[in-house]
């Protein structure tokens, strides 16, 4: 597949999947804002810390390592040894899933019963869930890898829907079940995701769309683990790759998910406390996580079919190599305006959207700067995402294990200014610790992706860098909107409220003219792609 092409369909998977990743937060957020004036603040916590918490990590180090290694190169492979591979996700998937699933027992800290009941039943049915959903891991690496868009569309909206309709309905009728509405909510979400892969690949193979595309697996059967004579079971290279992937994986797990370890683990915050930090983190990463992630996912694809793992750029396709720093280039420019305006406009609409949102007992306390915070967050997040993006689809196998030494004392280091900075701040400390581990992240991946284009004439950073104008406009704007906030927010009435808003409206409307007009290279690529 030609270049163009492939830039082509990974923009509309990014896209799409940014669309999917809008409807999940949008009903994560209405769901618990619906659910806060049903349940206590203990239950919620519990779900979206604790229970959540033990689903994302079985299913996280039992296949984020075959998905990134598996979905690295050409689609043009030895695709029975690369699902056979993948099936191994399972058994890895039901050790890890009895190993927490005792820890959660056992040794955490177990809710009082009588504001979170049947605790246990949760457990189980959250590591369940985690094994049924790797049951689909060969479908959606097979989907992926061929940039099928509209089955992930499909897939995901429908499992989302079916939970939150199932999770309605019993919180409305049965609010006394507790922990079973949302064991059943989750067992459901991840049984539709999965038939919905399954009975795409069964009615597509074999079929005339299939041989038209030159479909690399031709019936059902060979989804599934098969032996073949006098060859290995697998691709020892990407058996190898994988274990690499796989130790970098477990430490990537605990940045991504430090401050639910350290809450889970070391009690520095109790369950109510815990789900105001979800609620008020679920707001802050509501456009982040629908943006970043999707760009993230689906440009990896991007840069590893476009360029071949472990080589120099001098031992590349110099015009590959040109449209991936341009790419490179315009995600970094697109990503850094996306997070400088949440960091901008966040900080002097924090107090206001948790008003709005959860009332007085989002609004007071810690939760404001909680948000404020977040605000700063996601412009880390932003640049990330896309610097650990490239720098991953290109890493060799050595690479990639002298980078998993860094992770190992990057881990040490987060995991204890995080329980410092809590002590000291509150849970405002989690965030101050996230920005400091994406910043020494970042630090890796930019030195990484400079000295990878040093020989060459490209120099994608320069993305990182926004006009003048534009950054004058966007100073202007923190310190008009934070005037406005201790003028008109957020007791003095609706009114107050209303000119509040109005000002950061205007203020918006300022930057994004000065967009359109300083960044016309970033508006093409936006509207072409």
């Amino acid at each position: 597949m030609a270049a163009q092409d492939v830039l082509g369909q990974t923009a509309r998977l990014a896209s799409s999947s940014a669309l999917l990743q809008v409807l999940f937060r949008v009903v994560t957020f209405g769901l618990n804002a619906f659910t806060l004036r049903y349940l206590s603040r203990e239950l919620i916590g519990v779900v979206n810390v604790r229970l959540t918490l033990l689903y994302s990590t079985v299913v996280f180090l039992a296949r984020e390592a075959f998905r990134r290694a598996c979905l690295s190169g050409s689609a043009k492979r030895n695709w029975t040894k690369t699902i056979n591979l993948l099936w191994l996700t399972v058994p890895l998937g039901v050790f890890w899933s009895l190993i927490l699933g005792l820890v959660w027992l056992h040794l955490l800290e177990v809710p009082d019963p009588s504001v979170v009941p049947h605790y246990q039943a949760g457990v189980v049915a959250f590591g369940l869930s985690a094994i049924i959903e790797l049951l689909g891991e060969p479908f959606w690496v097979l989907a992926q890898a061929h940039l099928f868009v509209r089955l992930k569309v499909i897939a995901e909206s429908l499992s989302v829907v079916s939970k939150c309709v199932l999770t309605v309905t019993l919180v409305i009728l049965y609010p006394q079940w507790g922990l079973y509405i949302f064991s059943l909510a989750q067992l459901l979400y991840v049984s539709v995701l999965v038939m919905c892969y399954v009975i795409y690949f069964v009615m597509f193979l074999g079929s005339p769309e299939a041989t038209k595309k030159s479909f690399p697996v031709a019936r059902v059967k060979a989804l599934l683990p098969s032996f073949m004579e006098d060859e290995t079971f697998v691709n020892w290279k990407e058996a190898r790759l994988t274990w690499s992937f796989f130790k970098q994986s477990f430490l990537k797990q605990i940045l991504t998910e430090g401050e639910r370890y350290v809450m889970t683990f070391l009690n520095v915050l109790n369950f109510g406390d815990q789900g105001v930090y979800d609620i008020v983190n679920n707001l802050g990463s509501l456009v982040a996580r629908f943006i970043f992630l999707p760009i993230e996912e689906s440009f990896y694809v991007f840069f590893a079919k476009v360029l071949e793992r472990g080589k120099t750029v001098k031992d590349q396709k110099q015009d590959d190599v040109a449209m991936a720093a341009n790419v490179l280039e315009l995600l970094l420019k697109l990503v850094l305006l996306i997070g400088l305006t949440i960091t901008v406009f966040g900080y002097a609409y924090s107090q206001l959207a948790l008003d709005i949102y959860g009332g007085s007992m989002l609004s007071s306390g810690t939760g404001p700067d909680l948000l404020r915070c977040y605000s700063l967050y996601v412009l880390f997040l932003a640049v990330n995402g896309v610097t650990e993006c490239f720098t991953f689809a290109l890493m060799c196998k050595e690479e990639v294990d002298r980078y998993n030494f860094v992770m190992l004392a990057l881990s040490f280091i987060f995991l204890c200014i995080s329980y410092f900075l809590t002590h000291w701040y509150g849970s405002v400390g989690f965030i101050l610790a996230n920005c400091f581990n994406m910043g020494i992240r970042i630090a890796h991946s930019t030195h990484y992706i400079h000295h990878y284009f040093r020989e060459s004439t490209h120099r994608p950073l320069t993305g990182l860098l926004p006009s003048p104008a534009l950054l004058l406009v966007y100073i202007l704007s923190a310190v008009l909107t934070a005037f406005s906030e201790v003028l008109f927010c957020c007791d003095k009435g609706w009114m107050a409220r209303l000119i509040h808003i109005s000002m950061g409206a205007l203020c918006l409307a300022a930057t994004l003219v000065t967009m359109f007009c300083t960044e016309t290279k970033l508006i093409h690529f936006v509207r072409s792609q």
